[in-house]
């Protein structure tokens, strides 16, 4: 049977792509016809994820990138525009932990490299790349939170603000978008077999952890041309309830 192609033809830019979340996200669309720009600051990683997606006849090209240096994020969309004139997918995974600490005990470095690389930089990345999602005739981005942003978990203020801070700000960016054909969303993925949980909690079971890949095949919906909603919060649902079908029964606006 062939393999399914829903993205066919589409250029997709995936943050974050050398491990987890991004780099389930970036094979995923490659397996399914999108080209993929793969971000990260790991060149050889990505370059490992460049072989994979090759050796399963798919295309994609490498883009290093530290989200730590704005200036390097703000020419992305004159670099896309030269090569490709448009970008039909952001797939916004990149980010860090941070301290788990007090927040009186925290630095001011610690606290501001979290909230530049997991706010700012996706603020820069909207900033850049919104003339070229504009330009593609459905363009769509998923930036990717997490439950902390609620605030109510003791020692995870840097993180758990910088990801009510990109709530917030997604959520504006989608109502700004009402009359374009771009539209964008949250991810919420729940705990997953990753780096960043390991680092959060290290004594935790990993074998009760989902993989990245099922979050991934679940949220690709939420970027096909066919999504109409803008600006909502879908949570990963383990049961494998279609991404489309939980955005439709949201109640986050």
């Amino acid at each position: 049977m062939a393999a399914p192609s829903r993205f066919k033809d589409r250029l997709a830019l995936v943050t974050g792509a050398s491990r987890g979340l991004g780099r389930a996200f970036a094979l995923a669309l490659a397996r399914e016809g999108a080209h993929v720009v793969i971000c990260a600051r790991t060149v050889g990683a990505l370059e490992e994820l460049d072989d994979e997606i090759r050796a399963n006849g798919g295309h994609a090209t490498i883009l290093k990138l530290d989200l730590r240096a704005h200036e390097r994020i703000d020419q992305l969309g004159p670099v896309l525009f030269q090569r490709w004139e448009k970008l039909d997918i952001l797939v916004a995974a990149g980010g860090i932990l941070g301290p788990l600490s007090p927040l009186p005990h925290i630095s001011a470095d610690a606290w501001q490299s979290v909230l530049d690389i997991n706010l700012s930089a996706n603020w820069r990345l909207i900033r850049t790349l919104d003339p070229l999602l504009k330009r593609s005739e459905a363009g769509r981005a998923l930036f990717v939170t997490a439950s902390a942003a609620r605030g109510d978990l003791a020692y995870w203020g840097p993180y758990a603000v910088s990801k009510a801070g990109l709530e917030a700000l997604v959520k504006s960016y989608g109502q700004e978008l009402a009359n374009t054909p771009v539209r964008v969303n949250l991810l919420d993925p729940g705990p997953m077999r990753t780096g960043l949980r390991a680092k959060a909690f290290p004594g935790e079971d990993k074998s009760k952890l989902v993989e990245p890949s099922k979050v991934a095949e679940f949220a690709l919906p939420l970027l096909l041309p066919t999504t109409t909603e803008s600006g909502r919060l879908v949570r990963f649902n383990p049961g494998g309830e279609a991404a489309t079908a939980a955005l439709a029964a949201s109640n986050d606006a």
